[in-house]
């Protein structure tokens, strides 16, 4: 929620515009951060849902007959819950541990695309690089139409190359030799798709990302990928051949026949499919992964990672290749969007804009692992039984971290140059002055409207909440470059909206002053009833000239933002109307 008032001091001495004439960078707005700055008590409330997070696994486990299964959650770069259920092995009932190794199938794909990035980032390949160019084969290759794009290496790791969605097909192609793979290439690829116009999942691309890692690394793709990722980030009881771990190490993968006929299923050897899905590794160094990605978030001039660069990191886990909207009522309003990045699932809903995962499915194994890149929290999920990816708890789990309370995204901190920009704007307010909006203004703000107008504007919004106002409270940042500030005054408060022109220094290229009028008790009892009956709580108003119409915030308990608008006509005849609240995902 933002903060109704604050009490800081006007500054009318940053009023000339060398206060204004600053460039916006990262370093001088710091960077995005915790409301607590990461402080103990944002940690603790999240602690507080482990137990009840404890109970959705164990639900899970057990309705899905899991032998074993292992979880974790991840905050702020550190394993802070793991939680086991059942065994690893049935012949012995040997129980799993945090240090059980799971084979996490097409998780695989995260670290292939981590690898082919990392060769980009050295100069050895480019993504835009047709695969021709590392297997010669493809040159011979016949599209489905005359005008398709050639296949690049970025149509492979997002899944847009044109190729058959090949489960479970790909699955049992993990152990076969270079050779096979190579035969296969030469004797041709059916299409199902034009290449780079449809997203398709294929275990085949990332075959063949394996050996584009193989060939510009000059080593081995496993090779390549155990020691320049994971042993530099310390996962050192994962690997991509099983048999390289101890036997009492590893769990056994499992099949299910009915509800209770469990048969065991032999883990295939490390082949030309495993850069599709071929690694294993304990939960412990799974959250080394998790963490990893998370800490490319948020941009910032630290030292950055010899393994992968902060913007790569990035990089992975924007969309590069849409897939499907959905949209269910039951058990309350929920759409969901997203599609592919680069060995990685991105996608929004309702309740978080950009949500990061993977889920794997191999005969005997399944897996998952998600997380919130802008509130440093994530989830892994590993068990031995076919298919058995558990995204529907791990999605349960995040709900109820966000009733706590602390799940909440990084704000980032006001520029420099929107406080100054404030000052000179609220120095406009009580006291205005053509020749002072003209230094700050960008050429098209007097264009778009007159100082004389804009004046009136001002005087006319200063009718209705009052000539007497506070002194400007903090703006908070859309952007480096954007902003919005309250003021209270006799009657209600003043919301002022600017935002600053792509000029050095930046200017003000649009300004809105907006009233928000304290509302009749009429008009407040509606606000409040609405809320309640929606099981929100009215935190805030948005505007309204308070006899006829007000607009309050609703913060529900689901987590979500709604707007209520409260009107009564000069009949008496009362309407409310409930909506989406600026910036919200979805209404509540």
């Amino acid at each position: 929620m933002k903060r109704l008032f604050f009490a800081t001091a006007l500054c009318t001495a940053c009023w000339s515009t060398s206060a204004v004439a600053q460039t916006a960078r990262l370093s001088d707005a710091q960077t995005a951060r915790f409301a607590d700055d990461g402080g103990i008590a944002r940690v603790d409330k999240l602690r507080s849902a482990f137990p009840e997070i404890e109970k959705v696994f164990e639900r899970y486990h057990t309705a899905r007959k899991t032998p074993g299964s292992s979880w974790g959650i991840v905050i702020d770069g550190q394993l802070l819950y793991t939680k086991t259920f059942g065994v690893r092995e049935k012949q012995t009932n040997s129980p799993v541990s945090p240090d059980t190794a799971f084979r996490i199938a097409s998780m695989t794909k995260s670290f292939t695309a981590a690898a082919v990035l990392k060769l980009r980032d050295e100069g050895k390949l480019s993504l835009d690089d047709k695969l021709e160019k590392w297997i010669p084969a493809f040159k011979n290759y016949k599209y489905p139409s005359t005008d398709s794009e050639a296949i690049t290496i970025r149509h492979i790791l997002s899944h847009s190359a044109g190729f058959p969605e090949d489960n479970p097909w790909g699955d049992r192609q993990m152990g076969e030799p270079l050779s096979s793979l190579d035969e296969w290439v030469k004797k041709g690829i059916p299409f199902s798709t034009t290449p780079g116009t449809t997203y398709e999942y294929s275990n085949y691309g990332f075959a063949l990302a394996g050996e584009v890692v193989a060939r510009a690394s000059g080593m081995p793709y496993r090779q390549y990928v155990e020691s320049k990722i994971l042993k530099p980030l310390g996962m050192n009881s994962s690997s991509l051949e099983p048999g390289a771990l101890p036997a009492g190490a590893r769990a056994t993968g499992y099949g299910l026949r009915g509800n209770e006929e469990y048969f065991e299923i032999p883990s295939l050897k490390h082949g030309s499919f495993g850069s599709m899905g071929g690694l294993v590794t304990t939960a412990n160094d799974l959250a080394k992964w998790v963490a990893f990605q998370l800490d490319a978030f948020p941009p910032r001039d630290s030292k950055d990672s010899p393994v992968l660069s902060r913007a790569s990191r990035r990089e992975m886990q924007k969309l590069w290749r849409a897939g499907n909207l959905a949209v269910d009522r039951e058990p309350r309003l929920r759409a969901t969007s997203g599609g592919y990045g680069y060995g990685l699932g991105v996608s929004q809903d309702c309740r978080f804009a950009h949500i990061i995962g993977h889920g794997g499915g191999l005969p005997g194994f399944g897996s998952y692992m998600m997380w919130l890149p802008e509130y440093g929290v994530g989830m892994i999920a590993m068990t031995n039984l076919t298919y058995s990816a558990p995204s529907q708890a791990l999605s349960e789990a995040f709900d109820i971290l966000q009733r706590t309370g602390a799940l909440q995204p990084r704000i980032l901190p006001p520029s420099p140059v929107l406080t100054s920009t404030r000052d000179a704007i609220a120095g406009l307010w009580n006291k205005w002055d053509d020749a002072k909006l003209e230094k700050i203004a960008a050429n098209n703000l007097l264009m778009d409207l007159s100082a004389a107008s804009r004046r009136q504007d001002m005087e006319d919004v200063r009718k209705q909440v009052g000539s007497s106002c506070s002194n400007p409270g903090a703006v908070v940042p859309e952007n480096l470059l954007r902003g919005e500030f309250r003021m209270s005054c006799d009657k209600g408060e003043v919301e002022i909206s600017f935002t600053l022109a792509p000029t050095n220094p930046p200017t003000v290229q649009f300004l809105n002053f907006r009233p928000i009028v304290t509302p009749s008790a009429a008009l407040q009892a509606l606000l409040d009833q609405t809320a309640s009956k929606a099981g929100c709580q009215l935190t805030k108003l948005l505007g309204g000239n308070g006899t006829r119409v007000s607009v309050g915030l609703m913060e529900c308990a689901s987590g979500q933002q709604g707007m209520v608008t409260a009107q009564i006509d000069t009949n008496g005849k009362e309407t409310v109307q409930v909506r989406r609240a600026p910036g919200a995902r979805c209404a509540p």
